[in-house]
Parts: C-alpha cells; structure tokens; sequence
C-alpha cells in the first residue's frame, strides 16, 4: 500500500510555487505539534491541503500503520467491517487500514472539505470503498453505535481541551479504538489522558501497554513513544528538503478494545541496546512497571530473538 499512496500523491504540487508549499508545510507543522488548539479547520484550502498531503501522508501513513500492525498482532483473526476515521482529512489512516485489514467498509469524517476531496481524488481508483463526509470534528459528533474501528489520528492536539475529550467520547462507541499523536511530551500526554478517558468508558487497553492500569511513566520526567521509518520521495524532498533516503517519525499510541484479546506479556519502550555478548531492553510489563532486562549468549535463542527485536516490538 505505500507505494499506491506514493504513485497517489505524485505529481501532486504541479504548478504549485515551492514557496508557497514550504510555508504551508511550516505552517501545518506547528499545527500538527499541537501548539494551536483551535475550533476551525487546519487545512483551509487546496495549497494547504496538497502540503499537508505530500509531506505528511507517508509519515503518518506509517505510524498509523505501525500502531494497527501491533493491534492486530493481538487479535489475529479478528478485521473489521465497519471503520470510522475521525479527523481523517485526506485520508492517510484509511490507507494505513487498508494494508492491515480487507474487506472492510471505510468512513472519513473531517471538517475540511478541500482535505476530503483531495483524499477522494487520492484513493479513487485503489480504495473505492470509502465515504468521505463533512462533519464538525468536536462537540455533538457521533459515532453509529457496532462500529468496529475508529482511528483518530494527529488530530486530538488541533483541538480544544473540551472538543478532544468530545472526539474520544465519541469514539468509544466502536468495538476497537486506536488513537496516535505526534511523539513528543504533549502528544504522550494527550494520550495519556485520553487512554483513561477509553479504560474509564469500560474499553481494555491492548497496546502498547501490557496493561490497563496507570501509565508509569511519571509526566514530565519521560514519554512513551516509538519510532517508525519513512521513505523520503522526491516529491517529499521537494516540498521539506532533506538529504538522507528517509526519516524516523516518532509518534505516541493507544489500542483499546472491547474485544476478547490479550496484551503482550511486555512491550519494548526504547531503542534496544546491543552490547557485546548481550543486548540491553527497557520493557514496560504487566505488572505496571518499567523494566530493563539484559538478554545475554547464554539464553540462546532467546538472545538472537532480542538482537533481531525493534524498539515497540512485543516481548516476553
């Protein structure tokens, strides 16, 4: 599915000045980094809406990707019908679905109608199964109650303390909800928060957390977050610049479900270490705490199983 959403978004800027993109982009960045709450749209016409789109639907295609691979990981055979992308603009989170389930049906909500019908024009002739509706994304949105998946992704920091416990109010009527944010310490808390606000509404976290219990992390110490690798295209390095072949997108990430599934027995919450002879993971448990556990040549298999093991990989 990535290289049908890279195909998708070539030629996207034609004709637009590079300028003039790169301003949006800028603009969009802080946005996204959730330093402006706001009860007005973020991508205010077609400029700000192929920006967006070009620079920021392959990172936050993966990301997405990668928070519904490790959901998944867990309830194996189990897809969904019925999905709804609140906030979903041009639609990278239903191109993340899509390479994670078949056969479902997919609902974009978002307020923009430019971002909506740039992510129609997008997933045209490769995801035609969608629906993309204009809806205020805050107070009095709704959800239809069986949905099975709701994403919401990189929108909860756009909005106003009341609008984002509105959006994840909503959302708690699907069977699954998985929520990302920007990898950095307020994206974390956002999740945080919302994370109880999911428990409370009688939803078990599935992942990352190998619990359902308090986070512990102790806030403005440490965040909880993950990485996940974006291949720059031309086009991206038309619209931000940069040298290298790709970039680390770090986002932070909830599962939660009503679902019958099993958290992993312990998540891997940091790069890991790889020593001479042994190898160094920091792991966040199930008894709700935070580990480092030293995986050494004398454990075997489970010492190449922790060399080949990734920072957000499941362990135990």
């Amino acid at each position: 599915m990535h290289e049908e959403l890279r195909a998708a978004l070539a030629g996207l800027l034609d004709g637009l000045p590079p300028k003039q993109a790169a301003q949006a982009v800028d603009r969009l960045i802080a946005n996204y980094r959730g330093r402006t709450p706001t009860d007005a749209p973020v991508l205010r016409d077609r400029a700000d809406v192929a920006a967006y789109a070009a620079y920021r639907m392959p990172a936050t295609f993966e990301a997405v990707r990668a928070a519904l691979t490790a959901f998944a990981a867990r309830v194996p055979d189990w897809s969904p019908a019925t999905h709804v992308d609140i906030g979903g603009g041009t639609g990278a989170a239903t191109w993340a679905t899509a390479a994670t389930w078949e056969g479902h049906h997919s609902t974009v909500l978002d307020w923009a109608q430019p971002a909506l019908d740039l992510g129609r024009e997008l997933a045209a002739t490769t995801l035609p199964d969608i629906t993309w509706q204009r809806q205020t994304i805050g107070e009095g949105l709704t959800v239809p109650a069986g949905t099975d998946l709701v994403t919401v992704s990189y929108v909860l920091g756009e909005l106003r303390p009341e609008d984002r416990r509105a959006v994840v109010a909503a959302a708690t009527a699907a069977r699954t909800v998985v929520l990302i944010e920007p990898g950095t310490p307020d994206g974390y808390l956002r999740i945080r928060e919302a994370r109880t606000q999911l428990t409370e509404a009688g939803l078990h976290i599935v992942a990352p957390c190998p619990h359902s219990g308090t986070c512990p992390i102790v806030p403005g110490e440490d965040w909880c977050h993950f990485s996940a690798r974006v291949s720059r295209s031309s086009l991206h390095r038309q619209v931000k610049g940069g040298s290298l072949p790709y970039e680390d997108e770090k986002f932070s990430y909830v599962a939660a479900t009503t679902l019958d599934a099993t958290p992993a027995p312990a998540r891997i919450v940091r790069k890991p270490q790889l020593r001479k002879g042994q190898v160094l993971l920091d792991l966040c448990t199930t008894d709700e705490n935070l580990q480092r556990t030293t995986v050494t040549k004398r454990h075997g298999a489970h010492y190449r199983e922790a060399r080949d093991a990734a920072w957000g990989d499941a362990w135990s």
